[in-house]
């Protein structure tokens, strides 16, 4: 990184200047070739349970997520056999508000950053 002296009083115009002097302030400002890797997304993740119908898992999922009743079915017999099934993936904002709505229903549900 590379140091940056910063005065305020160089952007004010001098008409709307005030009287008081200010000091410059010393920023830091990247330099050079520095990539940022893309945000990873979330993952929303239905557990199985024994309480929950799978007929009742299948209409939450289309509820929640508008998924037809094919692609709700094949995710809540995931969730049967293989013990869980990626039900949605997004923001992590999004997947907090999918947990707390799936949680709602009753069902079993956590969120982790795909990797």
């Amino acid at each position: 990184m590379r140091r940056v002296r910063y005065d305020p009083m160089a952007v004010t115009p001098a008409a709307s200047a005030p009287d008081v002097q200010t000091a410059p302030v010393e920023i830091d400002r990247p330099v050079g070739e520095e990539s940022t890797a893309p945000d990873r997304p979330w993952l929303v993740i239905v557990w199985n349970d024994p309480i929950n119908l799978m007929s009742f898992v299948t209409f939450v999922f289309q509820k929640l997520f508008g998924y037809s009743k094919e692609k709700a079915t094949k995710l809540m017999l995931d969730v049967h056999h293989k013990g869980r099934a990626v039900v949605s993936s997004g923001t992590r904002e999004r997947a907090e508000m999918d947990v707390y709505r799936l949680h709602e229903y009753g069902l079993w549900a956590t969120m982790e950053q795909s990797g």
